[in-house]
């Protein structure tokens, strides 16, 4: 019956995806930018799906169970991120109307530049990304399934189930099939994400919701706590160091994020659905955090691994008739993040190698049909790749900050110098990727300098981007002028929502700190 049920939903999402995808992914533009065509809700849907992945369920569930709160901070101040993303860098990118990340710096700086950053991207996504996707999702079902599932070879299977129908998703329905579907499992996760917490809360009461709440607050209340100290996963003052520029670089310059912006119809639906998209990233605390929270007072501090908190939360308090709903729905979160990277490295591929290199003399069919066999390609290489990350001593979560800041941290830095500094050139760009790996490398994973990774995201951006500045072309960069494909006229009530969500972030670090109700 589960997996009948979920085979009802998934079929019912691709049903639908194809109906409102017909006829639309002929060209290069309809296949990877969606024809341009995207609305608000759909944007917000594909992005709250393409962030919140299984590798995020699992690992922040995870961070909670062991330690506290303090990793909502990747979560909660990413808000900051998508307000300045909306309100400073999608106008700009809207206007410059470019297809990928790299088209741009390519134009700004030199083509060094563009295939340094293009490097960087398909390094990410090909052996950290993608492979935590996949990862992380096989865990999230085998785990939770554990009793359909309890073969040996049910994971390897599982694993490549999964890449199979994403790699599926995203080779015949193009952006705009992934963001329909983005959007109807973006509903059930939403439904979920009340549910689950609820019934975890009615578990640990013995039916009593009330009484479970009362247990979380006051039974270690300081698991609650948001203000992570020096040995927490995520200290509190490196919300004011590198964590700004980490979020900045995923919500404004990471191209499977940014690709779903760039395929708006306008600026107003793109600002619609980058800041509705910032109202569910203040509800993961509770969303996903807390039930972490609720397993660590249910089983223990001891299942076997920080990671399997979350699954086996969901497996004893979900009831049978939900499950298979759940499976699909936490089968869409994988599939969402998955299709979004294989879309946005064959788009890269196409348009920033492939392109290029053939001049430009490629028909819109040969572009599709290069961007699907790229899909195929970058599944493959995952597929390869994921295994190795079940040797992670930290937790997927951690580990996967960590390999980021491998390429956010040269991107954001390059990104703004691109936007802000007329005189920057390529030189130092180039030379601020080719500082920042080793330097990089050898502080994060040789060398133990007692300074928190993330307070070196902050130093390194501010070496950086302080080269860039520095270092600079005597006369001022004159970037071409280009006509943007949609209206660039602003959403009208964007200013409102930025101080509503500014407020919302306050009043949650109060709520969740030793003076609220972690005291």
């Amino acid at each position: 019956m589960v997996w009948i049920s979920a085979l009802i939903f998934m079929c019912f999402v691709a049903a639908v995806s194809y109906w409102l995808t017909r006829g639309k992914v002929t060209d290069s533009e309809g296949f990877f930018l969606a024809g341009r065509s995207l609305g608000g809700v759909f944007i917000a849907g594909s992005l709250l799906l393409t962030n919140i992945s299984a590798e995020q369920i699992i690992g922040l569930a995870g961070s909670a169970y062991a330690f506290n709160l303090s990793s909502m901070a990747w979560e909660v101040m990413a808000v900051v991120a998508i307000i300045i993303t909306a309100l400073v860098f999608l106008p700009r990118f809207l206007a410059h109307g470019f297809t990928t990340l790299p088209e741009y710096l390519g134009e700004r700086f030199d083509q060094r530049v563009r295939i340094a950053v293009v490097v960087l991207f398909l390094l990410a996504y090909g052996l950290v990304t993608i492979p935590s996707v996949l990862y992380s999702g096989t865990i999230a079902v085998v785990e939770t399934f554990a009793a359909e599932l309890s073969a040996a070879w049910a994971f390897p299977i599982s694993m490549v189930v999964i890449a199979s129908i994403g790699t599926l998703y995203a080779v015949t329905g193009g952006l705009r099939a992934v963001a329909v579907s983005d959007t109807l499992n973006g509903i059930g996760l939403i439904f979920f994400g009340f549910a689950i917490p609820i019934l975890g809360l009615m578990h640990l009461g013995d039916d009593n919701i009330a009484e479970g709440w009362r247990i979380v607050t006051t039974n270690q209340p300081e698991k609650l706590n948001a203000i992570g100290s020096a040995t927490d996963p995520t200290p509190f003052l490196t919300l004011f160091t590198g964590m700004l520029f980490a979020n900045l670089s995923y919500w404004g310059t990471n191209q499977y994020v940014i690709q779903r912006s760039l395929a708006a119809e306008s600026l107003a639906a793109g600002q619609q659905g980058v800041l509705l998209a910032g109202f569910f990233k203040l509800l993961i605390p509770f969303f996903i955090m807390l039930p972490g929270i609720i397993a660590f007072h249910l089983y223990g501090p001891d299942i076997g691994g920080m990671d399997k908190a979350y699954p086996r939360l969901v497996r004893d308090v979900l009831p049978s008739y939900l499950i298979g709903l759940f499976l699909a729905v936490l089968l869409g979160t994988v599939f969402s993040s998955f299709n979004s990277l294989l879309q946005s490295s064959a788009t890269i591929i196409t348009y920033d190698i492939i392109m290029p290199w053939r001049g430009q003399r490629l028909s819109e069919r040969n572009k599709v049909t290069l961007g699907r066999w790229a899909c195929v390609a970058v599944s493959l290489t995952g597929l390869l790749v994921a295994p190795s990350l079940q040797l992670a001593p930290d937790g997927l979560w951690q580990l996967i900050r960590k390999f980021s800041g491998f390429y956010n941290i040269p991107l954001i830095a390059i990104v703004l110098a691109a936007l802000f500094l007329p005189r920057a050139n390529s030189k130092t760009a180039l030379g601020v990727v080719l500082f920042h790996i080793p330097v990089y490398t050898i502080i994060t994973f040789i060398w133990d300098t007692g300074i928190h990774f993330i307070h070196w995201y902050g130093i390194l951006f501010a070496v950086e981007f302080g080269a860039l500045a520095v270092f600079a072309s005597p006369a001022p960069h004159s970037t071409r002028r280009m006509r943007s494909p949609v209206d660039l006229t602003p959403w009208r009530f964007r200013w409102w929502v930025v101080g509503f969500l500014a407020l919302c972030i306050c009043a949650l670090y109060l709520l969740l700190s030793p003076i609220g109700i972690a005291a």
